[in-house]
């Protein structure tokens, strides 16, 4: 019998070291790992992701590939943060460059991938939902690096290709959600020990959103909640308020882009977008597809998933 397509993908994000191995047999199976942190901060410099990234990447290979006997069809890799003229992250030439040297080693096919475009890809992977990548669609992708939603259209040469349709004017989601939770005492990243607080909460705050047309505003909800805050709401109050103003502003978000596209499925990716307070109160405004939370934050299962389909469509 003829060997079943294996297809290796990297992802080397601001945040997380990330491999993935693909096939139709045996599905995805992911090594990652956060970049370290130091506590209080809420972020890292590019040069340290640099660093870090060269000492985490052949570890993750080594435990990706420990079991593993036969040999990879293509290699995948993030290089480049979007789809857009001059969109570079220094932290993403770690992952292509070593994935430039195995597929010159293994004598196979290299593709390269935006880290949205793979982020959408593993959000339609694990939602079940791959008819999605035969019609338009909208996705949102909301991090800590970004928060956007683009209009997904299939292509053939790439499977699909994304324009922009709007994002933040300031601050990404998942920095503020991390600036809150620094703000109050947590390690970063901070989404899950916040989401955590937020859940002992009894009544979903209320919250409005800033909006430019379909353009948000989040740097006000930090001013919002560091008030709430230092004026006696407790941490669980201030986690629940901060998280009510996020998912209010992508619900507006959404439901604007809504009416100027048509009614389009509507796809959530991103480290925030598994938030489970979120994500119920989405799924009830919406019919909407979300990623499943080991396919949210940052992972190469996407650029693999990518990586197997556009060799298909290219053979």
């Amino acid at each position: 019998m003829k060997d079943m397509p294996v297809f290796l993908g990297i992802d080397t994000s601001n945040y997380t070291t990330s491999t993935a191995l693909y096939d139709l047999d045996t599905g995805m199976v992911q090594q990652k790992q956060l970049l370290p942190v130091k506590s209080g901060t809420c972020g890292l410099r590019q040069s340290d992701a640099v660093f870090h990234h060269v000492q985490q990447l052949p570890d993750m290979l080594e435990r990706l590939l420990s079991d593993f006997q036969g040999k990879l069809t293509a290699v995948g890799v993030s290089s480049r943060p979007r789809d857009a003229e001059g969109s570079y992250m220094p932290c993403f030439t770690v992952g292509l460059s070593t994935a430039r040297a195995i597929a010159a080693v293994q004598k196979i096919p290299l593709y390269t991938f935006s880290h949205q475009n793979g982020h959408i890809a593993a959000a339609v992977y694990s939602s079940g939902h791959p008819e999605l990548l035969e019609q338009p669609f909208l996705a949102f992708h909301v991090s800590g690096g970004t928060t956007e939603a683009v209009l997904v259209t299939p292509d053939q040469e790439r499977v699909f290709k994304v324009s922009l349709a709007a994002h933040t004017l300031d601050l990404n989601a998942g920095q503020l959600i991390d600036r809150i939770g620094v703000m109050l005492g947590l390690d970063f990243p901070c989404g899950k020990t916040l989401e955590t607080l937020a859940a002992e909460v009894p009544v979903w705050p209320k919250a409005r959103a800033t909006l430019k047309g379909a353009d948000c505003c989040l740097s006000g909800i930090e001013n919002i909640c560091r008030k709430a805050y230092e004026g006696g709401a407790s941490r669980q109050e201030t986690a629940a308020l901060c998280l009510a103003y996020v998912e209010k502003t992508i619900a507006e978000m959404c439901h604007i882009l809504l009416e100027r596209y048509g009614n389009l499925p509507v796809l959530f990716a991103g480290g925030v977008m598994s938030d489970r307070l979120i994500r119920d109160r989405l799924t009830a405004k919406y019919p909407a597809y979300f990623a499943e939370p080991a396919f949210s934050a940052d992972n190469a299962a996407g650029i693999a998933f990518l990586c197997a389909l556009v060799h298909t469509m290219r053979k």
